[in-house]
C-alpha cells in the first residue's frame, strides 16, 4: 500500500479530473439533447419559439449557460462533491400549444424520455466498441476511453431522467405534478417556484438519504445495463 504521507491529495485531486474528462463530454451531449428534445417537441405542439430564437439545434453552444454547464461541474468535482450542472433552458410559450395541458405534459416529458432512449441506446454501443476493441488491438485504448465515456453516459442520462422527474418547480416533473392536485394547491404548488432552486440545492445538500432514494430505479437500471456490458469492456486506458 503507498504511504499516504507522499502527495495525499494528488491522486484524489486526479481522479476527479479524469472523471471530468470523462464525464463532461457526455454530460454535455446529454444536456443538449434534453433541451432540443424540450423545444422540438414544443414545436409539434404549436410553439414556434425555440426554432424562432435559434434554440432548436444541436449546436452545444446555444445551450451553454457559463455557470450552470461549466463553472458549477467543474468546481464539484475539484471540491469532491456530486458533479451537477445544466444547460440554458430552451424557450417555450405554452399559450401556443394547440392543447395546453397536453402539450405542457408532452414537452415537459419530452427531454426525460430523450435522456432514457439515450441510455437505452447506449447499451449496444458499448457492447460493439468491445469487440472492435478485440478486433482492433492498436486502437484499443482510443476505444477504451471511448466505451468508458459511453458507459458513464448510460448512468449520467438515467440519473438526469430520474433527477428531472422529481416535482420541485422548475424541473420537469412539476409541470405533471401540478395537473395532480386540486386546482387551488396547484397554485399555490406553482408559485413556489420562483424558490425553486433555492429548494433543490437545499434538498441536494441536507436531503442526501432522499435524493439517494429517488434516484434508486436510476443507479438500478444502471447496474442492470452494466450487467449487459461488463463482460464487453475494454482494459481500463487510465490503468498504469
Amino acid at each position: 500500500m503507498q504511504s499516504p504521507v507522499v502527495r495525499p491529495f494528488a491522486p484524489a485531486v486526479l481522479d476527479r479530473i479524469e472523471q471530468l474528462v470523462l464525464v463532461a463530454p457526455v454530460l454535455l451531449f446529454a444536456m443538449v439533447a434534453h433541451e432540443y428534445a424540450h423545444g422540438y417537441a414544443a414545436y409539434r405542439q404549436g410553439d414556434t419559439t425555440a426554432y424562432q430564437l435559434g434554440r432548436l439545434t444541436w449546436n452545444p453552444v446555444k445551450h451553454i449557460d457559463p455557470f450552470m454547464t461549466i463553472i458549477l461541474p467543474v468546481m464539484l468535482a475539484l471540491a469532491g462533491g456530486p458533479i451537477f450542472g445544466g444547460a440554458k433552458p430552451v424557450p417555450v410559450n405554452p399559450r401556443n400549444y394547440r392543447n395546453y395541458k397536453k402539450g405542457d405534459i408532452i414537452v415537459s416529458l419530452a427531454g426525460i424520455a430523450a435522456n432514457v432512449v439515450i441510455a437505452l441506446i447506449s447499451v449496444p454501443v458499448v457492447i460493439l466498441i468491445g469487440l472492435a476493441g478485440d478486433a482492433l488491438p492498436g486502437l484499443i485504448r482510443p476505444l477504451g476511453i471511448l466505451q468508458l465515456m459511453i458507459a458513464q453516459g448510460i448512468f449520467i442520462n438515467l440519473i438526469l431522467a430520474m433527477f428531472n422527474l422529481m416535482p420541485i418547480p422548475p424541473l420537469d416533473g412539476s409541470h405533471v405534478f401540478k395537473y395532480l392536485l386540486p386546482p387551488a394547491w396547484s397554485l399555490a404548488y406553482q408559485r413556489i417556484g420562483a424558490y425553486g432552486f433555492l429548494i433543490l440545492f437545499a434538498v441536494l445538500y441536507l436531503g442526501r438519504p432522499l435524493i439517494n432514494a429517488w434516484l434508486s430505479p436510476a443507479f438500478f437500471l444502471g447496474d442492470l445495463a452494466q450487467q449487459v456490458y461488463y463482460t464487453h469492456m475494454l482494459p481500463n486506458p487510465f490503468d498504469a
